[in-house]
């Protein structure tokens, strides 16, 4: 390491360069016949027995891994962090996370009721403009009634439009809705049926139902 960095730069050259010399004189042993030492020779090691690591191309010895620029070839890249489980992902997640909480801040919900006048008074002038314009052009038409209730709407039962005695329009229903007293008779019959139920036996019903038949009723 003392040698500085152009001497151990030259050394690592040379000494490259003797092994690539090696392994063309190796390449022609096996030509000629001879054994394969690419294959079955040693283990390439450094001075301190760890194996060169590369066996194809340009290789660093003893200190010329230490040199700028090569040190980071021989430093592991550090391994990625573990990945979260999905229980762990939702370990996280809360109202604020789908936008719940925006308007907690105190900021978005005075930015929003000053948009919304805006619109509104936006609105209201454009409504006015197309308003005069019509009653200049004299186009101007009574307010239609949202609630009146059309002849062509109406069902049977509903018939036609009916108005009160100071001339205002009644709700109309569409289905028929029974009176108090058909209500009140429904609910006495239906006591009367639990009654039966409950106390009477079952030859005193037999005999009621056949006498209601005979009666046709």
């Amino acid at each position: 390491a003392g040698l500085g960095e152009f001497r151990i730069r030259d050394l690592n050259d040379e000494i490259n360069k003797l092994l690539r010399e090696k392994g063309h004189w190796e390449y022609r042993i096996k030509e000629l016949g001879g054994p394969d030492y690419a294959r079955i020779g040693p283990k390439m090691l450094d001075h301190e027995g760890k194996e060169v690591p590369g066996n194809r191309g340009y290789k660093y010895f003893g200190a010329a891994k230490d040199l700028p620029g090569v040190r980071e070839l021989f430093e592991k890249e550090p391994l990625p962090p573990p990945r979260k489980t999905r229980a762990e992902l939702m370990k996280d997640i809360d109202a604020e996370y789908y936008g719940y909480r925006d308007e907690d801040d105190g900021i978005l919900e005075p930015l929003e009721q000053e948009h919304e006048k805006k619109v509104i008074a936006e609105a209201v002038e454009k409504w006015k403009m197309e308003r005069e314009a019509r009653l200049a052009r004299g186009e101007e038409e009574e307010e239609e009634n949202i609630y009146a209730v059309h002849e062509e709407e109406s069902d049977e039962e509903g018939g036609k439009e009916r108005e009160g005695e100071d001339g205002q329009q009644k709700f109309i229903a569409h289905v028929p809705v029974p009176t108090q007293q058909e209500i009140e008779a429904a609910l006495v019959r239906r006591k009367k049926m639990e009654l039966l139920q409950k106390y009477a036996s079952e030859t005193l019903l037999a005999q009621s139902e056949e006498a209601k038949t005979l009666l046709g009723l």
